[in-house]
């Protein structure tokens, strides 16, 4: 099959973003991966300085580091978990000042979980790590709660809404699922097709899984939250994904599964974006309408 065309204002940059960070191809890639995400990450004094708006500090959930960005008047949280294929990436990282971009201007206390990363950590560390964490903001803060994150952090806040209704935990008042790597199977036409191409891949999404699954042979549900056999009673959802991007097919199918099952989602496809492209090609127009979607449906959810 043919994949779709990545948008032609983004073709470029992502052609040269894949030249200076080509996709892991073997978990012994992982530890250079790291080095270069180092260079992105900032001491709590840098983010307070670099957003004076919020009082920034870096509390703690038992043994997971939390950072805490608390602006003068709060009026919910946005609990958010980072991406990076659960092997990279840091609650410190390039996500926060992406985050704050477009999440600025709601009045929300964001909370962002430092979890443990894979393969010396597998799953359940991360997760029950992210866990720790919600039940930490939810006990701290008044105000309505949004589970969110990005990539592997977006499967990672779907099998947090998975656990948190089973344990009966906080009830989250929606989840922000953005690009969210949900299925450890990769086999959906979108991963097959887009093989070799752009900035996650097939390869790539399996050194992710391979490292956060330890060797387990049949994922659970909480592990690849595309494997839960029941998604209802869960928060009203958001999801978004690009056409031309490995988990576009996987989130379509998460999506249509909530509707299944009776609850709420909002989806949306955006035509030629590849994984990632709204926070490392900020200013495209694709970028702006992405970034647009969520704030809408994030004041609809919080009543603004």
């Amino acid at each position: 099959m043919t994949p779709p065309p990545f948008d032609a204002e983004l073709a470029p940059v992502v052609e040269t973003l894949r030249a200076l960070r080509p996709p892991l191809a073997a978990v012994a890639d992982i530890p250079g991966r790291r080095e270069l995400n180092a260079a992105e990450h900032r001491t709590v004094e840098e983010l307070a300085a670099e957003f004076p708006a919020y009082q920034v500090a870096e509390e703690s959930a038992g043994d997971v580091p939390l950072l805490v960005m608390t602006p003068a008047s709060s009026r919910g949280v946005l609990y958010y978990v980072h991406g990076g294929g659960t092997i990279v990436g840091s609650h410190l990282g390039a996500d926060v000042p992406n985050l704050l971009a477009w999440a600025d201007g709601l009045a929300l206390t964001v909370v962002s979980p430092g979890y443990r990363l894979a393969p010396e950590h597998p799953y359940p560390a991360p997760l029950e790590d992210c866990y720790a964490g919600l039940l930490w903001t939810a006990g701290r803060f008044a105000g309505p709660l949004v589970l969110g994150g990005v990539s592997a952090g977006g499967g990672l806040a779907a099998a947090t809404a998975l656990l948190a209704r089973d344990r009966g935990g906080p009830a989250p008042a929606g989840q922000l699922l953005l690009c969210p790597m949900l299925d450890d199977r990769n086999d959906t036409p979108s991963a097959v097709d887009l093989d070799g191409r752009g900035l996650w891949d097939r390869t790539a999404n399996d050194v992710g899984w391979t490292a956060y699954l330890g060797g387990l042979q049949d994922a659970p549900a909480y592990a690849a939250p595309a494997r839960a056999s029941d998604l209802s009673g869960l928060p009203p959802a958001f999801l978004d994904v690009g056409t031309a991007e490995t988990f576009r097919d996987e989130v379509v199918a998460y999506a249509g599964r909530i509707w299944q099952a009776g609850g709420e989602a909002e989806l949306h496809v955006w035509p030629g974006g590849f994984h990632g492209f709204d926070s490392l090609a900020p200013e495209a127009k694709l970028s702006r309408a992405a970034r647009a979607a969520r704030l809408t449906w994030l004041r609809r959810l919080l009543g603004q």
